[in-house]
């Protein structure tokens, strides 16, 4: 409510009330017409309140792009949205912000990244190909990690970690090997992740560490890669069978996620993101998170989604407050993952890959990280208990199983198919027409992952057909269903910029130039919708967020072009210039 439309209801209420003393409702009366009195004559009070105008002010309230002359913010909060000459009269004392033609939009909304890995990698090797990086070989990989270890001082013995590495990337075409890793870095153990973030390599001593040898069978829902002919481990974890590695990894960095935590905050910021997401995170992370958070020490809203692997103990934890932002802080969901990555081929297809499968011989169409009866139990626990579901899902037959999870779970727990829980299919990468279909009437809602379209569209192209392949991350085809798809980076998957992610969705261009599904290209504008408005509706913030309405928070980001305005190919080029959160500068280009 506005200061003064709490004005206006309360003299009402004054004037009316017989139960108080006739001198205190004097001399309240007097106070609240003196303060009504103000507001009649515009002279409210303004500390804190900025204009902004001379730009293009892009709502994102509708379906069409709609432009306004002015805004103003007040104590964090949208006051105002409308004509200059309004707002001028209206209100006194305004800081008045000058555009000078620049473009104003919400605060992006981050639908799915990894809040607490961007962190950890502050402290890995960096070892992404271009344009992330500059790794172009496993030799390049191999120098990078001797330098690391040389410049750090890292003694005999101390974990050494990297991240990003692409097999599909690289002048070999292959993974690395512990044999690889072990020329460089024979006395330290070694876990390097994949770009995908649902593989990684170990060194000799990296497995020894982990107890993984030739005697070790690969777990459920995971493969212990071996060499050919041999039961011995070429270094290479796929899906479960890398989460010890993964938690290891974690244990040992989490001593320094309060070192990193500031400085992810400010990345994010730099990159227009007033609300971050973490897309999986343990109940020790949250409870970091919460720390940091009560100690006034988040600049952007942070929501992370629990693992599932908790859900029955974090379902029981009294303490824990399931969406509702504490501080600037919020548990929205658990997250849940069921199948593996599309250019690791560990997603899980109805079809087969078209390429050698690491791994597999025969009808090779990747796995299910998760048994049907799994899933099925989690989502009828998440659903008896009104917890929202985040379920990771690349490949067409993981969601044949999520949406069978869904069917008996409201079955067993007589609730309509059609519940507003928003369920959201995180990636959706590979989903049919007919499964987008049943995501309407279910009211469930897929978040994609366009930015695959640059990164790895030749390779899908290659491994799954050009059918399959252009109807990767159908964006458009969801819209028209009536849904509100939302579009991520997945970071650390690749890079947090909203701005290249608008540019994928827009133009599907591939690294070799090609168009990866003409007919799922979207207009720059239903990009921006998918990280506001749509990314708001996700997490059941639209009323809070993702549009420029009164009463919203001001949350706001400045572009020193407007991404409708501008040749499609261009978007990715354009900058931040400020982002705003709760009506203050967090960010700003210098």
């Amino acid at each position: 409510m506005l200061f003064s439309d709490y004005i206006d209801k309360n003299f009402l209420f004054l004037i009316s009330n017989p139960k108080l003393p006739k001198m205190r409702k004097l001399l309240l009366g007097f106070l609240l017409f003196s303060l009504w009195s103000c507001k009649e004559n515009n002279q409210m009070p303004n500390e804190n309140s900025q204009l902004y105008f001379n730009g293009d002010i892009l709502t994102m309230e509708d379906d069409i792009p709609k432009y306004v002359e002015a805004i103003v913010s007040q104590n964090g909060k949208i006051i105002f949205v409308g004509n200059k000459a309004e707002a001028e009269s209206k209100f006194k004392n305004l800081k008045r912000i000058d555009l000078k033609g620049k473009t104003l939009l919400p605060g992006f909304i981050d639908p799915h990244s990894h809040f607490s890995m961007v962190s950890n990698t502050m402290g890995q090797v960096d070892l992404n190909p271009e344009p992330v990086g500059k790794i172009k070989t496993i030799e390049d990989i191999l120098q990078n990690l001797k330098n690391y270890k040389e410049n750090n001082k890292i003694s005999d013995g101390e974990w050494i970690f990297g991240w990003g590495y692409d097999d599909g990337q690289l002048l070999e075409k292959r993974h690395p090997t512990k044999k690889d890793i072990d020329k460089v870095l024979p006395n330290n153990p070694v876990y390097l992740q994949h770009t995908s973030g649902h593989m990684g390599v170990a060194n000799s001593l990296g497995l020894k560490k982990l107890n993984i040898s030739a005697n070790s069978k690969s777990p459920e829902g995971g493969n212990i890669d071996r060499f050919p002919n041999s039961k011995e481990p070429t270094g290479l974890v796929q899906e479960t069978a890398m989460y010890p590695f993964i938690k290891n990894m974690l244990e040992i960095l989490a001593s320094k996620q309060a070192d990193y935590f500031n400085t992810t905050q400010n990345y994010y910021a730099s990159n227009g993101i007033t609300t971050a997401n973490d897309g999986m995170t343990d109940r020790n992370t949250i409870k970091f998170f919460q720390s940091q958070a009560d100690s006034g020490k988040l600049i952007i809203d942070l929501i992370a989604l629990a693992g599932y692997s908790e859900l029955d103990s974090n379902l029981a934890d009294t303490s824990l407050r399931f969406k509702t932002y504490k501080n600037g802080f919020k548990i929205q969901g658990t997250k849940i993952v069921a199948d593996g990555s599309p250019q690791g081929k560990t997603a899980f297809f109805s079809k087969p890959f078209l390429t050698e499968v690491p791994g597999c011989h025969h009808d090779c169409k990747g796995l299910p990280s998760l048994t049907q009866e799994a899933l099925n139990s989690l989502f009828k626990t998440a659903y008896n208990k009104n917890n929202q579901l985040f379920i990771h899902c690349n490949g067409d037959a993981t969601i044949d199983m999520v949406l069978e999870a869904h069917e008996k779970a409201c079955a067993k727990l007589n609730q309509p198919l059609d519940k507003d829980r928003r369920t959201i299919i995180i990636h959706s990468q590979f989903a049919r027409l007919e499964q987008l279909k049943k995501f309407a009437t279910y009211n469930m809602q897929p978040s994609f992952f366009t930015n695959h379209a640059y990164f790895w569209g030749d390779i899908h192209v290659e491994n799954l057909g050009k059918t399959r392949a252009d109807f990767l991350s159908p964006m458009v085809s969801s819209k028209r269903l009536g849904l509100k798809p939302t579009n991520h980076s997945d970071a650390t998957v690749t890079p947090i910029d909203p701005l290249f992610t608008i540019w994928t969705a827009v133009n599907r261009v591939s690294r070799s130039g090609k168009i990866i599904g003409e007919t799922e290209r979207t207009t720059p504008y239903m990009a921006l919708q998918a990280i506001t408005s749509f990314a708001a509706f996700e997490f059941f913030d639209e009323n809070l967020k993702g549009t420029l309405t009164n009463g919203k928070l001001a949350d706001f980001v400045i572009l020193d072009k407007n991404p409708i305005k501008v040749n499609p190919m261009e978007i990715k080029n354009i900058k931040i210039i400020e982002t705003i959160k709760d009506g203050k500068t967090i960010f700003k280009k210098q």
